[in-house]
């Protein structure tokens, strides 16, 4: 798809960008793709199984094999760290650059500068890779650095993804319990004995206190057409929304939410029973997958399903955790508001998320398919301590951000159920009326 667009498709897409920046934008749309692929990776290897099991002798399913899995697997690895490396870090160095000084200005100036600090950071991040290496391994300080990619870019790779494995433990508990809310913003809630016309009234009063606020300074005009918009968008949606999507769609949706993060903590509970009594709980690294010999869960195919399924949703959980947490708010793009620097920061987050994906998802136990290729190489994999350790604060963190939320919830529901008969709308002239 990349190919397909021009120069002036891209410009129209982004005003606020010039044509120098389309570089930068393919740069940020290859890591995009990159982040997409790792996403869909365990899935779409977890349900090739299960098609080789159901077809096994089908003469179109001769191309579906452990090699090409494994390739895919390998590649993934592969444009991920390139990515992290060298064109992300690339791309906002070319941005924060305007050439050295006593040189003739231009994109190629700019060009050397960047790459001139991009090498100077890839040496600073070997030589801080070889200080690590050797202080925790004594034999690691006699390898030389034409040992590069066989010792220290594993330890290297390892760091990246504990990074995000530990992102992910912070962002996913937190996102799970955020789905409700945010799911239930986008749907239309069942509110017992509440009128929509005094709803929308009581709407039109806020919107003219607001107004007098506004008209006095106290109040800035951006939050007051935000507010006054939100309110408006969302009585108009309840007005015009049909009982059956009233009193039931926000019910089942809200009910497949719990059930699917009831299931992962259960998942993650018995991983945790697994790892106490059986060696191979352990997450570990194979070198052929052996697709087509036995289902990657007890319960078959639908078992299968579910994990893909669980997969998706703790990867959607984690985006929804990480741009709602106070410390990554700011990199929330907003249309026609967003520089290249923010991009860059984005596409450099999602990456380091969906590519920690994998590891995340088979140290909890969510899924039985080990780690292929390079993905299994990380050193720390191995240590009972840590993976047990992540396995009781994920389960720990989870539930209770679930009792809280689901208490909360219906407390909140009740109160605006039962409450909302007695609410008071602001008038124009300060005071309140109440719709009782």
């Amino acid at each position: 798809m990349l190919c397909c667009l021009d120069l002036n498709t891209i410009y129209l897409t982004f005003p606020i960008f010039s044509v120098s920046s389309v570089p930068r934008l393919w740069l940020c749309t290859f890591t995009l793709s990159v982040a997409v692929c790792a996403v869909l990776l365990l899935p779409m290897s977890i349900l090739s199984n299960e098609v080789l099991l159901i077809f096994p002798h089908s003469y179109y399913m001769q191309w579906l094999n452990g090699s090409l899995i494994r390739g895919l697997w390998n590649l993934v690895f592969l444009f991920s760290n390139l990515s992290l490396v060298f064109l992300m870090p690339f791309a906002y160095f070319f941005t924060e650059s305007e050439g050295f000084a006593g040189s003739k200005k231009g994109v190629m100036a700019r060009v050397y500068e960047a790459v001139v600090l991009l090498l100077l950071l890839a040496l600073l991040v070997l030589g801080m890779v070889w200080v690590a290496s050797a202080l925790l391994r004594d034999d690691m300080a006699r390898k030389s650095f034409y040992d590069l990619w066989e010792y220290y870019l594993p330890y290297l790779y390892s760091g990246i993804s504990f990074l995000g494995v530990l992102l992910l433990l912070l962002c996913t508990p937190f996102g799970l319990s955020r789905m409700f809310s945010v799911t239930g913003s986008l749907l239309v809630k069942p509110r017992l004995l509440e009128n929509i016309e005094e709803t929308l009234s009581c709407t039109s009063f806020e919107e003219d206190s607001l107004s007098r606020k506004l008209n006095f300074g106290s109040l800035s005009r951006h939050h007051h057409e935000s507010f006054v918009l939100i309110r408006f968008f969302h009585s108009e949606m309840r007005k015009k929304a049909s009982p059956w999507q009233r009193n039931l769609v926000y019910p089942l949706a809200m009910l497949l939410l719990l059930a699917l993060t009831v299931m992962c903590v259960l998942m993650v509970c018995f991983n945790v029973l697994e790892l106490l009594l059986d060696d191979t709980a352990m997450p570990r690294g194979m070198e052929d997958p052996h697709l087509g010999m036995a289902s990657f869960s007890m319960f078959g195919s639908l078992g299968a399903a579910v994990q893909a399924v669980l997969i998706l949703y703790l990867m959607v959980s984690s985006l929804v955790g990480f741009y709602s947490s106070p410390l990554f708010t700011s990199l929330l793009p907003r249309a026609q508001d967003t520089n290249l620097t923010q991009i860059i920061a984005n596409c450099v987050s999602l990456l380091i998320l969906s590519s920690a994906l994998p590891v995340f998802s088979r140290t909890l136990g969510i899924t039985r398919f080990d780690l292929l290729g390079d993905f299994g190489r990380y050193n720390w994999l191995g240590n009972f301590y840590i993976v047990f350790l992540y396995n009781m604060l994920f389960a720990g963190l989870t539930s209770a951000s679930l009792i809280k939320t689901v208490t909360w919830a219906v407390q909140r529901e009740l109160i605006r159920a039962f409450g909302t008969r007695g609410e008071s709308c602001p008038q124009p002239n300060g005071t309140f009326k109440h719709t009782l």
